[in-house]
């Protein structure tokens, strides 16, 4: 028996929106970088983009477990000596793109290189819940009914 390995005239892709309101961050995330890279397809090839185009809504909602908000940094750097800067989420969140906290969380778990910088492309991040997409018919992923901890109860 052989290995089938999609082709890409083969692949179908569909259109996903999810609605972050109240969603924990990291599982979240991960639900959403498994459907970017296609894995939950039968027909899933590692070296292929065969995932499907994602829209996240309500960005800004989104919520991080116990002291991530405060105390979890994002660093970067500018490329000149000593040039080193660094974010919380808290700031992020207050700044103008808080949707960034949603990109940086599923950037760091598609693989790295030219195949997970096309995959990104598919990821739609508006922080509000209005999205320019609605030509493409994107069925709703409901994440929040997949598992009990995925939504955080107040």
């Amino acid at each position: 028996m052989k290995t089938y390995s999609m082709k890409p005239a083969d692949i179908e892709k569909k259109w996903y929106v999810v609605d972050a309101e109240d969603l924990v961050l990291g599982r979240m995330a991960s639900v959403i970088a498994n459907r970017l890279r296609g894995k939950h397809k039968p027909g899933y090839t590692p070296h292929v983009d065969c995932g499907d185009n994602i829209i996240v809504v309500n960005a800004e909602k989104v919520v991080l477990t116990g002291k991530k908000f405060t105390d979890k940094v994002y660093y970067r750097h500018t490329g000149h000596p000593g040039g080193i800067k660094s974010e919380t989420p808290e700031t992020i969140f207050r700044g103008k793109t808080p949707e960034k906290v949603v990109r940086l969380a599923v950037q760091r778990m598609v693989p790295k290189g030219p195949l997970g910088r096309q995959q990104m492309t598919n990821l739609k991040i508006y922080k509000g819940g209005d999205h320019p997409h609605e030509a493409q018919k994107p069925e709703v992923l409901d994440i929040a009914s997949m598992n009990k901890k995925n939504k955080r109860s107040a």
